[in-house]
C-alpha cells in the first residue's frame, strides 16, 4: 500500500507530548499502526514519554538533533534510526537551526 505524504495535510502540534514548540505531522493511521512524517522546527522538541503499550521507530531524513532514550543522550543526523522499545522512554529534540525531518512508525502491539 502506497502512502502519499505529500497529499496529507501537515498539522502543527504545539508542545507535543509535553515538549516545546511545534511538532508538525503528516499522519497515516489505522487500527494497527501509526506512520508519521514529522518536522520539528528549530528549538522544538517532543516531550519525554514512555511507550507503555507499543514501540516506536524513528528514521531521520534531514537535519540534526538528538534523542533522550532512558536518560541517555543520542546524537542523530540524516540516515540515523532511533528505536524505542515497549516499556522504554524517549524524546526527540531539534537543537539545530534547521528543521529536523523524520519518519516515525508506531505499531500497536498485542
Amino acid at each position: 500500500m502506497k502512502i502519499e505524504f505529500e497529499k496529507i495535510t501537515e498539522q502543527a502540534h504545539l508542545k507535543f507530548k509535553g515538549g516545546e514548540g511545534n511538532t508538525n505531522l503528516k499522519m497515516y493511521e489505522d487500527e494497527n499502526t501509526k506512520i508519521m512524517r514529522g518536522r520539528l522546527e528549530p528549538g522544538a522538541f517532543i516531550g519525554l514519554h514512555t511507550h507503555e503499550a507499543n514501540c516506536e521507530v524513528v528514521f531521520i531524513v534531514e537535519g540534526e538533533g538528538k534523542a533522550i532514550y532512558d536518560n541517555v543522550e543520542e546524537i542523530l543526523k540524516a540516515g540515523d534510526c532511533h528505536y524505542c522499545p515497549k516499556g522504554h522512554a524517549h524524546s526527540l529534540i531539534n537543537n539545530s537551526d534547521q528543521d529536523l525531518i523524520f519518519y516515525a512508525v508506531v505499531p500497536e502491539l498485542r
